[in-house]
């Protein structure tokens, strides 16, 4: 584990080496991203493929240490108030570990707030998750990742439920209107 070095908010331009700012993980990932962004010019600390952020500096002891991991290919630079961790686990399921309501009262604990939040490396190194199998982490993250998808892309998951319900008003249509032929 290793903390970033600022980048300024004038330090980020249109183009340059992906990074990612602190502010970015409370904003704007989720669990996981591929792509940063923002761009800069200047930084010195790296991050890769697989690696987790924590945003060390919040507004809040309930959200502080809120973490992501980075599944994109470029090297990127990580700012001030981010720690990177690297590990040899399924970034995914940690990322997913890390989201949980355990880990993140594990992340809020002995936090006091002030005007600002802070955490740092020895806090988030207390922090304890389950490790199963590599097999059950894959596992793990197939079921996620496809419930994840069913409830937040809009065209997974809102598709199959109209779906869903137009072969439901079909159904009940068809036995309201359904009468049996009268003899004469």
């Amino acid at each position: 584990m290793y903390r970033g070095s600022g980048i300024k908010r004038d330090e980020v331009t249109e183009t340059g080496t992906p990074c990612v700012r602190y502010g970015e993980i409370y904003t704007t990932y989720k669990i996981w991203f591929d792509t940063c962004v923002s761009r800069t010019q200047t930084g010195s600390k790296t991050f890769g493929h697989g690696d987790i952020l924590f945003a060390i500096t919040g507004e809040s002891v309930e959200e502080i240490a809120k973490s992501c991991v980075y599944m994109g290919h470029d090297e990127c630079y990580a700012g001030g108030d981010i720690v990177v961790m690297k590990h040899k686990q399924n970034p995914k399921y940690v990322a997913y570990a890390l989201s949980t309501a355990n880990a993140q009262a594990q992340k809020s604990k002995g936090k006091v707030k002030s005007k600002v939040v802070h955490s740092s490396i020895p806090a988030l190194k207390e922090i304890v998750i389950p490790i199963p199998s590599m097999e059950e982490q894959e596992r793990i993250v197939s079921i996620l990742d496809r419930f994840d998808a069913l409830t937040t892309d809009i065209r997974i998951g809102l598709p199959a439920e109209i779906l869903a319900r137009q072969k439901q008003y079909e159904y009940y249509r068809d036995k309201l209107l359904t009468f049996m032929e009268l003899s004469a």
